[in-house]
């Protein structure tokens, strides 16, 4: 089995770097686990306070969890990966059952923050892009996804630059792989395919 990390800033392209990698592979042998999933539940805070969360910081994600999971699929287990509600800031009661394939892909912007992570991952790429680049996706997908107003994106925007510069960009250090200008980079996302492919090919994995 293959574990690849891929972190990145938010809003710099690693959803569409990780479809565009399933495309290169049967649907048998990836599973995807993203851990904006994992973030914790806030159930017990009131909306006020859940207004406040900065999920940009490593404090809002609960790594135990994660690397429990990851742990299992290793060891050829299922699990039931949650899922998060970002309008209501809370865990829903819903899970994706996921089984254990050849590849498992992990992706999250904070993943290369925590040592043991970094450490189950056989590649781990950072996915890049320019600042303007990402507050621009970032608007489109918190206001389309997750229900907010342009201008509250933008009040928050100093808060995801300053945790993007403090934590998210020095883990750039730990990768294998960097892909410039997000998922619009072909030549990297190649490259990227084509380093998984002989992996599984190393492991014996058609």
């Amino acid at each position: 089995m293959l574990i690849i990390g891929i972190a990145g800033g938010s809003g710099s392209g690693k959803t569409t770097v990780v479809k565009k990698i399933l495309k290169q592979f049967p649907a048998n042998q990836v599973a995807i686990v993203h851990m904006d999933s994992y973030y914790k539940d806030n159930s017990n805070l009131s909306m006020e306070d859940r207004a406040k969360i900065n999920f940009d910081h490593p404090d809002s994600i609960e790594f135990d969890l994660l690397y429990k999971d990851l742990l299992a699929l290793k060891s050829g287990e299922a699990i039931e990966q949650p899922t998060y509600d970002f309008i209501t800031c809370t865990r829903k009661k819903e899970t994706v059952h996921t089984e254990p394939k050849h590849v498992i892909i992990v992706e999250g912007i904070l993943l290369f923050t925590d040592a043991r992570l970094r450490g189950l991952c056989n590649i781990k790429a950072f996915v890049d892009a320019e600042p303007d680049e990402r507050v621009i996706r970032i608007i489109q997908r918190d206001t389309k996804e997750r229900g907010r107003a342009v201008q509250d994106v933008l009040d928050r925007y100093e808060i995801v630059k300053s945790m993007h510069i403090q934590f998210i960009e020095p883990t750039k250090r730990f990768a294998d792989i960097i892909i410039p200008q997000g998922g619009e980079n072909q030549v990297a996302i190649d490259m990227m395919v084509a380093t998984i492919q002989l992996k599984l090919q190393q492991e014996g994995i058609k």
